[in-house]
């Protein structure tokens, strides 16, 4: 137990997280002694961006199954972010404008498209061909759209409520705890299934369970829209609401858990398969 304790000390996802939640508080204890704006921007930039960088170097420092540079993670987290926010943000924009009401099915369909671009571009270049690098291109995409969307949800509440910056604090807490039960995993599971199925059928075509992913995705997403955007009355609609919304982070989660341990179960098999073949002699 010690030597495994010690193994997490050392990790710098681990490392990372802690740094962060001391800077946070040190942040913090400035801006209420001080009462300087300044600090605000550093705040909430940090609480957005915390979480989700350690969950994705969490993943990164497990064994993988190939080579990967950080630069490829650091390109999905920020460009797939970003570009997935611009692009969801100006269609949904435009719906808005064009139809008046935007039905929720539709803002998750555009939104889980919006993240797969850049890693889909890894995907077709295909110089990294694991499950798990699919599903780690997706978990920085989705993540990345996380970040930005809960800073942004942070700075809306900051203004909303005149400069109340413990509000814009919870709201970075509480979107920052479950941005892993939301894009990440939705995108990640996308993205996982689409190596997956190149893997397994040799071209990049359209197979039912990438579609699936896809729609399962789609489907998880609007019915956490749903749940959050829908008003309550009383104590008991709250608390039903409440539950509804858990349990779609659960399953969400759980659907993330089970695509990691099929890529990591992948991955131990194809490096099975290389040790075999280069005991026996064989070109790996």
């Amino acid at each position: 137990m010690r030597q495994k304790g010690s193994r997490i000390v050392s990790r710098d996802w681990f490392q990372i997280l802690i740094g962060g939640i001391v800077l946070f508080y040190a942040l913090n204890r400035v801006l209420q002694t001080t009462q300087n704006p300044n600090f605000i921007p550093a705040l909430l930039v940090l609480g957005a961006f915390l979480i989700p960088v350690v969950l994705v170097l969490w993943v990164y420092e497990h064994p993988l199954p190939e080579a990967i540079p950080p630069s490829a993670v650091v390109w999905n987290f920020l460009w797939g972010g970003a570009l997935g926010v611009i692009i969801a943000g100006t269609l949904e924009y435009d719906t808005y404008r064009a139809l008046g009401f935007l039905p929720l099915l539709l803002v998750g369909m555009i939104e889980e498209s919006a993240k797969l671009l850049v890693p889909f571009l890894f995907f077709l270049r295909w110089r990294y061909r694991s499950e798990m690098a699919g599903l780690l291109f997706g978990l920085a995409s989705g993540m990345g759209f996380a970040a930005l969307e809960t800073l942004g949800y942070g700075f809306t509440a900051l203004i909303a409520s005149r400069g109340n910056v413990g509000l814009a604090e919870f709201v970075l807490l509480v979107r920052g705890l479950l941005s892993p039960a939301g894009h990440a995993a939705w995108t990640a599971l996308i993205t996982a299934t689409l190596w997956r199925e190149r893997t397994r059928h040799g071209h990049i075509g359209l197979t039912q369970s990438t579609a699936s992913a896809f729609l399962l995705a789609v489907a998880l997403h609007t019915l956490w829209d749903t749940f959050q955007l829908m008003s309550t009355i009383t104590f008991v609609d709250w608390l039903g609401l409440e539950l509804l919304s858990a349990g779609i982070a659960l399953l969400s989660v759980v659907l993330l858990v089970q695509r990691y341990r099929e890529a990591r179960r992948q991955a131990v098999a194809a490096a099975s398969a290389a040790n075999g073949s280069q005991r026996n002699g064989s070109p790996a």
